[in-house]
């Protein structure tokens, strides 16, 4: 016993039992086997079958790192979501409609008028029990199809060519719908009609660019190219798409609540920001190479009397846009909260769970809303009012992120900038509208080279307003909201 008594690097062992001490031993002996094996220790003294077992453990090694490379290869390059889950939800949603999307409703009859009318056929006698059959009532069915070939309208003009007697200067006829300089190589172009079909598909539903030409081939037997979608769409930005998007850059200065968010794009593969707006009358984008507080205020003036409703981003809490009433984002906040709780122990995790708890208190209360009378809401919001500046008041914590914490929402706070969403109504908690709107700019990146110019840019941006307001207002199409805009300009060229 007294040789295991002397490693001392083992007290566990020092006055056991025999047994537990010979345990050890094989304990020990086990451990300085592997050190034997393993892949930095010297292969001098190692038998032939201790040999074989270093190769085979390292061939395994070999095996799980080959397909982890792999995997980490499969997940950087893929560009799609996976097929499937790894742990499904026990309990998913329900599919079809979901509350507040509007009420379910079946196929309702074409406004247009029947182009053919077919009278069903009767049974001669009743087919259960062959009895005669009477007319009742009657309904009316109808079926709504695209004809075989559908054919574009072709407007053909027969221009005189005339020439003056007196000084031989050569005259052109005109007619409406015809432009000055349709002749030669360009006499033959296609109307606003067809522009406007294109450009609600590009700018309204998200189609790319690319596809566009295929699918007005298939549809109306129009041929035109991508240059030519893109050459109209720059020139009209800067006529009346460009007037209709600057009065849309106007309302947004005179709206009482805007939600506003940013994400990333690209001018010319250099990196740029696009930043939404949204109201209850319109929305409009605009694309700027920074986002600075500067670029807020071309919207968002100094002297604006409304709310702006954001996020935590810089630009928004500048000293020039401190006269700027605001609403922060809760959403933003709470996950703020709920990542520093998360990586807290103990008693450092007490400040981040009763702030997360009052800021869940203010939404139920907002939700709550309409189901309690305003003295009890008041009331309830004045409570969780003292208790929030409470909570928020300036002091010192000894954790670092706490303090963080602290000093960064307390400042919102005291600017009135956490609870306003209870104070006015009409203002919603979260930016999460803000947020929805940039969705069609996202996919409009995924599919596509973003901007190539600051000009290309400008288009986009008014034409995905123009689409994207003409959503909440819109009695007619978007693809006939276009050919009204366009209906006074000339015909384009379709190369």
């Amino acid at each position: 016993m007294k040789g295991y008594a002397a490693w001392e690097w083992v007290p566990e062992a020092r006055n056991k039992k025999v047994e537990e001490c010979f345990d050890w031993c094989d304990t020990r002996d086990e451990v300085q086997r592997r050190k034997r094996l393993s892949p930095g220790a010297p292969l001098d003294g190692l038998s032939r079958e201790e040999l074989i077992a270093l190769i085979q453990e390292l061939v395994r090694q070999n095996d799980e790192l080959r397909a982890e490379i792999e995997r980490l290869k499969r997940s950087q390059h893929r560009q799609a979501a996976p097929f499937s889950k790894n742990q499904p939800k026990a309990q998913p949603k329900k599919p079809g409609r979901k509350p507040g999307q509007g009420v379910f409703g079946y196929r309702r009859a074409p406004k247009l008028p029947a182009d053919e009318t077919i009278l069903a056929q009767v049974p001669a006698a009743c087919p259960s029990c062959g009895g005669q059959l009477e007319q009742v009532s009657e309904e009316i069915a109808t079926t709504t199809d695209l004809p075989l070939h559908p054919q574009p309208m072709v407007t053909e003009y027969r221009v005189p060519l005339c020439r003056c007697r007196s000084c031989g200067k050569r005259v052109r006829g005109t007619a409406c719908g015809l432009a000055a300089d349709q002749v030669g190589a360009t006499a033959h172009r296609v109307g606003p009609g067809v522009m406007a079909a294109a450009h609600a598909l590009h700018y309204g539903i998200g189609v790319p660019v690319r596809k566009v030409p295929a699918i007005l081939a298939e549809l109306t037997g129009v041929s035109v190219t991508q240059s030519a979608l893109t050459q109209d769409a720059l020139r009209r930005a800067q006529g009346p798409v460009g007037e209709w998007y600057e009065s849309l850059r106007s309302g947004v200065r005179e709206a009482a609540v805007v939600h506003t968010d940013d994400t990333g794009w690209r001018i010319g593969g250099q990196a740029a920001f696009l930043m939404g707006f949204d109201t209850d009358q319109l929305t409009v984008y605009q694309i700027r190479a920074r986002h600075r507080h500067e670029e807020v205020g071309e919207l968002i003036p100094l002297n604006y009397g409304g709310i702006l409703v954001s996020d935590r981003g810089k630009s928004y809490d500048a000293e020039e846009l401190d006269q700027v009433a605001q609403q922060k984002c809760l959403a933003h906040l709470l996950r703020n909260v709920t990542d520093v709780v998360e990586s807290k122990q103990g008693r450092a995790r007490r400040f981040g769970i009763i702030l997360n708890a009052l800021l869940r208190e203010g939404l139920a209360l907002w939700h709550a809303r309409s189901d309690l009378t305003p003295e009890d809401f008041q009331t309830r919001y004045q409570k969780l009012d003292v208790e929030l500046t409470h909570h928020l008041r300036n002091r010192i914590l000894r954790d670092d992120d706490n303090q963080r914490l602290l000093n960064g929402i307390g400042i919102q706070h005291d600017r009135g900038n956490i609870l306003r969403f209870l104070e006015t109504e009409g203002v919603e908690p979260t930016n999460n509208r803000a947020e929805r709107i940039l969705r069609p700019a996202v996919i409009a990146r995924k599919v596509s080279q973003c901007s190539k110019n600051q000009r290309g840019a400008d288009a986009f941006a008014a034409f995905v307003s123009i689409a994207q307001t003409a959503r909440k207002t819109l009695q007619s199409t978007l693809s006939q909201s276009f050919r009204a805009l366009f209906a006074d300009s000339v015909p384009v060229v379709a190369r």
